[in-house]
């Protein structure tokens, strides 16, 4: 079965995971630059290099790609980006996740960060729930900087952007 997992015990099939997202980036005089974003909640809290993403989420199955992207992008940066949009070649994190992206020119100021947010049971086991923002900060970072703080499965793509602008 096309985009599934082998099976696992019992022989029951997962489906493969698949996220969509944009990869913002802007050329100011200094060089390019893209836009990641920081997950929220606690287990993340803490970590920094490698935890970084573009701003992405799951792609339900049958939906749009591009559509899926620019609507997690929306749901966790509180802006609508316009075309055009570049497709970039998919790519696999190492948790088996595949993520279908595109590149896209714009702008965004991270002050202006407005996520959506998640319950969570805080502390584990306390009965307590807690929202948290989804992401929790976004920031603009030359490709040096933003190759050590994304996430290595998502470190292709600022490879193939950084080709493209070269183009």
């Amino acid at each position: 079965m096309p985009g599934s997992r082998p099976p696992k015990k019992g022989g029951a099939r997962v489906p493969a995971r698949r996220s969509a997202g944009l990869l913002l980036y802007r050329r100011p005089a200094r060089g390019l630059e893209v836009l990641l974003v920081h997950p929220g909640g606690p287990f993340w809290q803490k970590k920094d290099l490698g935890a970084w993403s573009i701003p992405k989420g799951e792609l339900a199955d049958g939906e749009d790609a591009l559509a899926a992207a620019r609507r997690e992008f929306r749901e966790e940066t509180g802006q609508d980006i316009a075309g055009p949009f570049t497709p970039l070649t998919p790519v696999k994190q190492p948790g088996g996740k595949s993520v279908h992206a595109w590149a896209v020119e714009g702008d965004f100021e991270p002050r202006a960060l407005t996520s959506n947010t998640f319950l969570l049971e805080w502390p584990p086991r306390s009965g307590h729930h807690q929202e948290f923002p989804e992401v929790d900060r976004a920031a603009w970072f030359d490709l040096a900087e933003a190759r050590r703080r994304i996430n290595r499965g998502q470190s292709p793509l600022l490879a193939e952007l950084e080709q493209l602008a070269r183009s």
